[in-house]
């Protein structure tokens, strides 16, 4: 008798704790399938607003915004362009693509001449017109 009280305790014990699982199980993989992939649109260099003509322009489409740059600094494939005005310093970083080719502007800084930043749409707009 002492042999089957625990092992009524256990049965019991089981089917209590059987009771509080879901009732059903499902499998995951319906719901899978209905998760689609959002699509990936290959895109260009990140462009801020007032900078949309300097991003991915090419050394020549930059002279023709702004003239002759006023420091020209090549370091590897890489191009470093600058001008200047009364308004700011306006540095315009060129790199070639991946797969070779022209270099386009792909950064730009903007600083006064006191080395303080400017607002770089501001510093292009300042530049253009002053050419």
């Amino acid at each position: 008798m002492l042999l089957k009280r625990p092992l009524l305790t256990s049965i019991g014990l089981s089917l209590i704790l059987a009771g509080c699982g879901e009732g059903t199980v499902t499998s995951a993989r319906g719901k899978l399938d209905a998760i689609k992939p959002i699509p990936h649109r290959a895109s260009g260099p990140r462009v801020e607003a007032g900078l949309e003509g300097v991003i991915g322009a090419d050394r020549s489409g930059l002279e023709r915004q702004f003239g002759a740059p006023r420091l020209d600094v090549r370091e590897g494939d890489a191009l470093k362009l600058q001008w200047s005005g009364g308004a700011c310093i306006l540095d315009v970083y060129l790199y070639p693509p991946a797969r070779g080719g022209e270099p386009s502007a792909s950064y730009v800084d903007a600083r006064r001449g006191d080395g303080r930043d400017v607002d770089k749409a501001s510093c292009v707009t300042a530049l253009k017109q002053g050419k």
